[in-house]
């Protein structure tokens, strides 16, 4: 699902989020279906809130800016 573009888009997307917190996004890089981070952040910020960010917003772009490209899987048996 990701493409060259999506993953630029993501790698400058989370280096805004990891400004907001005052880190910094050392390393990135991803492959077709996932992507790998090297953060270096302030102990002072929980690693589960810089995570849940840096998801969320991602998340949140990608879809804005790739509309039509991204698509959500169907939930097939779940209620």
């Amino acid at each position: 699902m990701f493409t060259d573009a999506i993953l630029t888009f993501c790698e400058h997307t989370m280096g805004g989020v990891c400004a907001d917190f005052n880190a910094e996004l050392v390393e990135f890089n991803g492959d077709a279906d996932h992507v790998h981070l090297l953060v270096a952040y302030p102990p002072t910020v929980a690693i589960s809130v810089l995570a849940q960010r840096l998801k969320g917003r991602t998340a949140y772009a990608v879809r804005r800016e790739f509309t039509g490209m991204c698509v959500r899987a169907r939930m097939r048996g779940h209620l």
